[in-house]
């Protein structure tokens, strides 16, 4: 059985993979929520380092008060806030529920909300959290295939 941390980063790398398949076929709608979800897993991924995985779409969230309450060790804070800050703007439960519903107050549907450059940059920034959350776990000992 894998470890919750090789379990996160499993989904992670498949979820990028995903986006990845998505912009070379011109699907912005699901490279942004396929890179939304490798993000959030992976930040996932560090979280489950320190304790259990929330069942959240806002692991920012809770590594912001893990670095506040103290729980994550002196020796990564930087690392771990600068995960944070390549994610910062980004509010990853409203993507998700935009890749997913779409703007109903708005009436456009998932497919008119995400263009070809949205995709590319959640792709970027699933790519750069992705392989720095790899890193920082694996230099933790956290996972056997990050």
């Amino acid at each position: 059985m894998s470890s919750p941390v090789t379990y996160r980063f499993r989904l992670a790398r498949g979820f990028l993979q995903e986006a990845e398949q998505d912009a070379s076929l011109g699907r912005w709608r699901a490279c942004v929520a396929h890179a939304q979800l490798a993000v959030e897993n992976a930040l996932k991924a560090v979280i489950a380092l320190f304790a259990p995985v929330p069942r959240t779409h806002a692991p920012t969230d809770v590594l912001r008060m893990m670095l506040e309450e103290g729980d994550i060790p002196q020796t990564m804070r930087t690392d771990v806030q600068e995960l944070v800050d390549i994610v910062q703007g980004l509010d990853l439960a409203t993507i998700h529920i935009q890749t997913d519903y779409g703007d109903e107050t708005h009436g456009l549907t998932p497919w008119e909300l995400f263009s070809e450059e949205d995709a590319r940059e959640a792709l970027a920034i699933a790519r750069r959290v992705v392989a720095k959350a790899a890193r920082l776990t694996q230099e933790q000992g956290g996972a056997d295939e990050a």
